[in-house]
């Protein structure tokens, strides 16, 4: 399984993510782990726009459409 490195996260940055581990029960590295497991696993919304261009005959909810650039925007 491939590895990453991340150098030169500011103090403060670590120790909230320390805390946020530890509340959670998990490592660190467990807890980095899942969110990056989590932020891969939802699509942006380009890679929604994408897959909508390349359907045929389909039509995207305009409320669905909003909702999905809304919660993109909120991750950011």
């Amino acid at each position: 399984m491939p590895n990453i490195q991340i150098k030169d996260v500011p103090a403060e940055t670590h120790a909230v993510l320390r805390e946020r581990a530890s509340a959670a029960h998990q490592s660190l590295q467990e807890y980095l782990l899942t969110l990056l497991v989590e932020q891969a696993s939802r699509p942006t919304v380009d890679e929604v726009l994408d897959r909508v261009a390349g359907r045929h005959g389909g039509r995207v909810d305009i409320a669905l459409a909003l909702d999905t650039l809304d919660a993109d925007r909120a991750r950011r």
